[in-house]
């Protein structure tokens, strides 16, 4: 639940934002015979602030602040407590940017800091007593280059480190499952032998991230590309696309990510995706 109140001045060229948000997070967790070992259901109250300033019509300046309630970690079953839940945390994230929009193309420069506690294994036990900053760019763009010829595309780049960590040599050190670099392209194409047909195809990059604190062990980069096409009809009148995407077209093998503390998540082998959208 958010509670928030926007205030315009300036003909709405000058925007502030100061709000609320209530969140709740309840989780149990269960041994193998079904029986809940550990539970919380805990909630908080947190701030949210964000002011946008626009000296011109297609330029806007930005920054904001916000707090948020996320989900406590889970002990690893490398630690002597694997399977504990740890109570939820509060991330604080703040964010200042430009926003150049000209319909056709817009683009977006943002700085941005997020701090939230680190969990990490000392002596064997999982405990969540060090905190993680991550500092970083992210530039992204979309544009028409070309009559029914778009580019999507973003660069994020990021700073992450241990400020704190009951391991003295960690300290310093880059955080579980935060890469250094992760970038994105696509393209859109409408054909003009085929009324309303458009041809996409896209890249994913992640660089490198570290399994542990003391940054020993490390997934590698990976690079995945996916083509697809839409095609946008009418079925009985009403207005219907369908869409058809190959995802990791060279079946590469590949660990996507961390998906928590010890465990990693794997790339989708080659996949195909059909969907259809009908307006009514």
């Amino acid at each position: 639940m958010a509670l928030a109140d926007t205030l315009s001045v300036l003909d709405e060229r000058l925007q502030v934002t100061v709000g609320l948000r209530k969140q709740n997070i309840k989780s149990d967790n269960y041994n193998a015979a079904g029986t809940v070992t550990t539970s919380y259901d805990k909630s908080d109250t947190t701030p949210l602030f964000g002011v946008v300033a626009k000296p011109w019509d297609h330029v806007s300046f930005y920054y904001n602040y916000i707090e948020g309630l996320s989900k406590g970690d889970i002990a690893p079953s490398a630690a002597s407590n694997t399977g504990e839940i740890f109570s939820p945390y509060i991330s604080r994230q703040q964010e200042v940017g430009v926003k150049v929009d000209y319909g056709s193309f817009m683009c977006t420069l943002a700085l941005f800091q997020i701090k939230k506690p680190s969990g990490e294994l000392s002596s064997g036990r999982f405990s969540v007593q060090g905190e993680q900053r991550n500092r970083g760019i992210e530039l992204s763009l979309v544009g028409e280059v070309a009559q029914g010829t778009r580019l999507l595309g973003g660069v994020t780049l990021l700073d992450g480190e241990l400020t704190k960590s009951g391991v003295a040599a960690n300290r310093g050190n880059k955080p579980v499952g935060v890469p250094n670099v992760q970038a994105n392209l696509w393209a859109e194409w409408d054909t003009q032998c085929i009324e309303g047909l458009t041809l996409t195809s896209g890249a994913i990059y992640t660089a490198s991230q570290y399994v542990n604190q003391a940054n020993t062990q490390e997934l590698d980069a990976w690079t995945r590309f996916d083509v697809g096409a839409r095609f946008a009809t009418r079925v009985a009148e009403h207005p219907t696309t369908l869409r058809a995407t190959v995802q990791n077209v060279f079946d590469r093998e590949y660990w996507s990510g961390v998906a928590s503390y010890g465990a990693f998540s794997q790339g989708s082998p080659r996949t195909l995706l059909l969907s259809a959208t009908v307006d009514f």
